[in-house]
């Protein structure tokens, strides 16, 4: 999935954090109502729900939520803004994560495993261990049988654009809806693995998650990113001619964010923050990237924004102990929603606020330089 929820990112985290006490004793001189107004929870039903992307009109939004009392897992489901109607557009069967509208269509797209022949049983039971009163920490576990489907919401056929062995998730289209950019751990089933890959591959699959394109009908997939840890979360920037995405090094306490062309060149880091950085998503005006952090405490993760360049050290923009993370701009730029487990337990749901993009851009003028690396 884009997101790594809060207790598997918990389990992950083993390193101190210099200066992040420092940072949480300092007065901020910006606080979390400078940018977010009117904040309210906007998902309710369900173990949890996460990952809410926006259509392009702005007037619905797709997400991922545990309320299938048949299914024990994400189902996929669009939401009316106006209305508050929810429609379950997954097939109920296996797993499925990171739904995304194609804009001007009527596609939507996400991963899942309900063509694995196995998928009934697991699910079943799932089903049986958690009504036994037992309890599992929560961890996602990059199943390689999860490919990428793209459902017509009017004629209801459902495509199957990926067919590789291994994870294929973490999709999403260009804004002109001509592309796809997507995670694949393909490569780990693809070829012999030598016995120290093998020995990565049971301990961390994620290790062999790279980045991929393919064009919207699923033709021409290509590999973008070759480096050993897991890249994945990629968006489109807003003119569809740049990737985003994060990069965690091999031993996977450590994410920066990163951008490159389509082709897979002109790599730049856009942070250095010493701490694990990921799931960002670019501001309607292509100035700036959002981006979630726990560079103020192993739990504590929060959202900073960065400008898109790079150039500038990244503003902190929630100051909410806790999850806060997934977050993604309205198409007009004047909200936001995000994944937060401000509500209460240790379970995430959607939450939406009023944007101030005015206060972010004059955040991010005043915000110290910092050197900007390539590879």
């Amino acid at each position: 999935m884009r997101s790594l929820h809060v207790a598997a990112a918990v389990a992950c985290l083993a390193v101190a954090q210099l200066g992040a006490a420092a940072l949480q004793q300092a007065a901020p001189a910006l606080q979390e109502r400078d940018f977010l107004s009117r904040t309210r929870r906007i998902t309710v039903e369900g173990r949890r729900s996460g990952e809410g992307y926006y259509s392009a009109d702005g007037k619905r939004m797709v997400f991922q939520s545990e309320r299938d009392p048949a299914n024990p897992w994400y189902q996929i489901f669009t939401l009316d803004l106006t209305s508050g109607d929810v429609k379950k557009i997954s097939p109920g069967i296996g797993k499925t994560t990171c739904a995304f509208f194609r804009p001007n269509s009527d596609e939507v797209l996400f991963s899942s495993t309900h063509l694995d022949p196995k998928s009934k049983q697991y699910q079943d039971e799932e089903l049986a261990f958690r009504a036994s009163g037992k309890q599992r920490r929560y961890s996602w576990d990059y199943d390689p049988e999860m490919d990428i489907f793209v459902l017509n919401e009017k004629t209801g056929a459902l495509k199957q654009l990926t067919t590789a062995k291994g994870y294929d998730a973490e999709s999403a289209y260009s804004p002109d809806g001509q592309w796809i950019v997507f995670t694949s751990m393909r490569d780990a089933y693809s070829r012999p693995l030598n016995p120290t890959e093998k020995n990565a591959l049971e301990k961390d699959p994620s290790l062999f998650a790279d980045i991929y394109i393919m064009k919207a009908d699923g033709t021409g997939q290509r590999r973008l990113t070759t480096e050993l840890g897991y890249d994945g979360g990629p968006f489109f920037t807003q003119d569809s001619q740049r990737i985003v995405w994060r990069h965690f090094d091999e031993s996977g306490l450590l994410a920066d964010i990163w951008t490159m062309t389509l082709d897979g060149k002109d790599m730049r880091q856009v942070t250095t923050f010493g701490s694990m950085s990921w799931s960002p998503y670019q501001h309607p005006s292509g100035e700036y990237f959002i981006f979630s952090s726990n560079k103020l405490g192993f739990e504590n993760f929060e959202l900073f924004i960065v400008d898109t360049a790079g150039t500038k050290e990244p503003v902190r923009i929630t100051y909410t102990d806790g999850f806060d993370s997934l977050p993604v701009f309205s198409p007009d730029g004047t909200q936001l929603s995000w994944t937060s487990t401000r509500g209460g337990g240790q379970e995430g749901q959607i939450f939406l606020a009023q944007w101030n993009h005015q206060k972010a851009m004059e955040a991010l003028k005043n915000a110290p330089l910092r050197i900007v690396n390539t590879r």
